[in-house]
């Protein structure tokens, strides 16, 4: 991606005022890029300012201790956006997955970059950054910055691309995790980077209301289609029992495919304005195909959609039923 990364190099050149952002309900991946390309472009003097539709979620506040990543509030901040040099949108390329800033996005005179590492992107930005091979959208951030400066990675860089690539590779246990992403991890841990304490601080500190809503959750698992589709479910009256809230609920759909034989694992999440769908498979299964048939989009082995459907158990039949025609 060498002609991609001399464009990007001469937009960071070129450009003052930065307004990064990225997908609704971001997850360490999204977070993690964010920040690691906000201390990037700060020291070198560039003026960033991280804007976001959904707040941070909270096992990504060790991510953030100069807490860059702002709630966007359109009274305060469609100004920055309308005012902004250059517009980075990382971990998608989607306009509507920016939810409430889409608007002021795409109707703002700033140049348009993307990064991400997601197929089926739509038009909006000037350059795209794409690389849907890498693992992660730190993956590629961690070349670019390479690229642009090999003495350009610092701790808090470096801690931040580790947690967005040990996220979205499930631990170093999905398809993308090559010998390549190895070398990748082993420079970010040389510079600095702790897998111990990063682990620790992204999957070890849960609540206990968290495993009372799993266990909810668990009792709702369902397989279905000789054994080789499980879905679980999440209900609004399952919240309020636990105290708890969707951000909760963050990697329980790889329980339903953590079952000997299941091809594809599925969750379904209901929310005050419709119904969450996280898919999961294993191998050859396209599970962003199934997710685009109601809206959503991904990864071949992990995506998600959301649906303004009220029907729960109806719903869950429906994607349930469709999940047949995706296995193998």
């Amino acid at each position: 991606m060498r002609k991609e990364f001399n464009a990007c190099q001469e937009l960071f050149q070129q450009n003052q005022r930065f307004v990064l952002t990225t997908h609704v309900n971001p997850d360490p991946d999204a977070i993690g890029s964010e920040v690691a390309l906000a201390y990037f472009l700060k020291s070198r003097g560039k003026d960033v300012t991280i804007l976001n539709h959904s707040a941070i979620p909270s096992n990504c506040l060790f991510l953030d201790p100069e807490r860059f990543v702002a709630q966007f509030d359109p009274g305060h901040h469609a100004d920055i956006i309308a005012n902004a040099d250059l517009i980075v949108v990382l971990d998608a390329n989607q306009p509507e997955r920016l939810q409430s800033l889409r608007p002021y996005v795409l109707q703002s005179k700033a140049t348009k970059l993307c990064i991400d590492h997601h197929p089926d992107r739509q038009p909006f930005a000037d350059l795209y950054v794409i690389d849907t091979e890498a693992a992660a959208t730190g993956e590629i951030l961690f070349d670019l910055f390479l690229h642009c400066d090999a003495d350009s990675v610092s701790k808090e860089i470096a801690t931040a691309l580790y947690a967005a690539i040990m996220t979205d590779t499930g631990s170093f246990r999905f398809p993308k995790t090559d010998a390549t992403l190895h070398l990748v991890v082993a420079g970010l841990i040389e510079r600095g980077a702790d897998p111990v304490q990063i682990y620790h601080e992204t999957y070890e500190q849960g609540s206990a209301r968290r495993l009372q809503l799993l266990g909810n959750v668990l009792s709702t698992l369902q397989i279905a289609h000789g054994g080789r589709v499980a879905s679980v479910f999440v209900t609004q009256e399952m919240f309020d029992k636990t105290g708890t809230t969707e951000e909760d609920t963050e990697n329980f759909v790889t329980y339903a495919l953590n079952i000997r034989g299941v091809q594809i694992g599925l969750m379904f999440t209901e929310l005050a304005d419709g119904i969450k769908i996280s898919f999961r498979s294993r191998g050859n299964i396209a599970v962003n195909k199934l997710a685009q048939e109601f809206g959503g989009n991904g990864h071949k082995n992990a995506a998600g959609a959301r649906t303004s459907a009220k029907e729960l158990g109806v719903f869950i039949g429906q994607v349930v039923e469709r999940s047949n025609a995706y296995l193998v």
